[in-house]
């Protein structure tokens, strides 16, 4: 068995002594209790969120572009002004209705296509902006009428590492579901080792909400996990996790004690248009900032450009198993056939 993931080596790397085969490794199906992952489904849904979405990555969007997504029914598009600071607002142009994506922006000024109406991201002409917020890694905008909460300044973005400390990568995707068959997924953290062999090992969960007073706040509706994440034949990183959910569409995992000691994972799900036949769709937009307090994590910062690439990669891979998951999900549940 791997080291507890509290010790700390002078490499973060360890040998499974005993590795276990997949198909022998302990069932988790009794502890990952129906019930259980539904009451913290419904914690979730119970938090404000102040109506905000995430729709993108901040990366994704450098002066001189245009991002334009539909959010539940809403159509929205967003841009940099000349300061470079965040503008949003519908995506129909108020003039005749162009699609305002297609647009160009000069100057941070976003200029009709079709008869240059011209918008620097304040009301005009009938067109009124979204509120809207850049965090350093990903994009919001508030929706009212989508939300219909009461709205909040900001967003309610999770504790990370401040970038310039970390390396960050943002992957994005989009799956046949509801938001929250993708909160339903990241709140099951049992599937882990059956499902992402190739990425997990020897997982444990230790603490779930309500039993775990020594690591969770009363209103910390979290699971805790001993988990190794796989490296290559028998070599893996040992850590522990925390998983929390601080708002209806958002699931963070912490890292708490073994390498990378407070880097986080975000995963934030978004409502889209529905499809050609009126099926919902998600935007899952997962963030990772990676943080380490070794003296060689200099060298991964300046090597994230390359690493970036590499780190969407590989949560694109468990992404396509775990899409599969939440869109399983709600088809059982759109048929009435969901057993949880």
């Amino acid at each position: 068995m791997s080291p507890a993931p509290g010790r700390r080596g002078r490499i973060p790397l360890r040998l499974r002594r005993a590795p276990v085969p997949w198909d022998r490794q302990a069932p988790t199906w009794r502890e990952a209790k129906p019930g259980l992952i539904a009451d913290a489904l419904k914690r979730a849904q119970s938090r404000p969120s102040g109506n905000w979405y995430v729709i993108g990555a901040s990366r994704d969007l450098p002066p001189g572009r245009t991002l334009g997504i539909t959010v539940a029914a809403t159509e929205v598009v967003a841009w940099r002004d000349g300061e470079g600071r965040l503008r949003a607002g519908p995506g129909a142009c108020p003039h005749l209705g162009a699609p305002l994506r297609d647009s160009p922006v000069r100057c941070g000024t976003l200029v009709c296509h079709w008869h240059g109406l011209a918008l620097d991201g304040g009301p005009f002409a009938g067109w009124q902006p979204f509120p809207a917020f850049d965090d350093g890694v990903l994009l919001w905008v508030r929706l009212d009428a989508v939300g219909g909460e009461t709205p909040s300044e900001r967003p309610y973005v999770p504790v990370r590492p401040r970038v310039r400390d970390a390396v960050e990568a943002v992957y994005a995707g989009v799956g046949r579901c509801e938001p929250e068959d993708v909160v339903a997924n990241r709140l099951d953290p049992w599937h882990g080792a059956w499902f992402h062999p190739y990425s997990f090992v020897d997982l444990t969960v230790t603490g779930t909400p309500g039993d775990s007073p020594a690591d969770f706040l009363p209103d910390d509706d979290g699971f805790l996990v001993d988990v190794s994440f796989k490296v290559a034949g028998r070599l893996v990183v040992p850590v522990r996790a925390r998983f929390t959910a601080p708002e209806p569409r958002t699931v963070v995992m912490h890292i708490i004690e073994g390498e990378g000691t407070g880097s986080v994972v975000e995963t934030h799900a978004t409502p889209l248009a529905p499809d050609e036949r009126g099926r919902p769709r998600t935007a899952v937009t997962e963030a990772v900032v990676a943080a380490s307090d070794r003296r060689g994590f200099a060298v991964a910062r300046a090597a994230a450009p390359l690493l970036r690439p590499l780190m969407r990669a590989s949560a694109g891979r468990l992404w396509r198993d775990d899409l599969a998951y939440a869109e399983r999900r709600w088809e059982l549940r759109d048929s009435g056939r969901f057993p949880g």
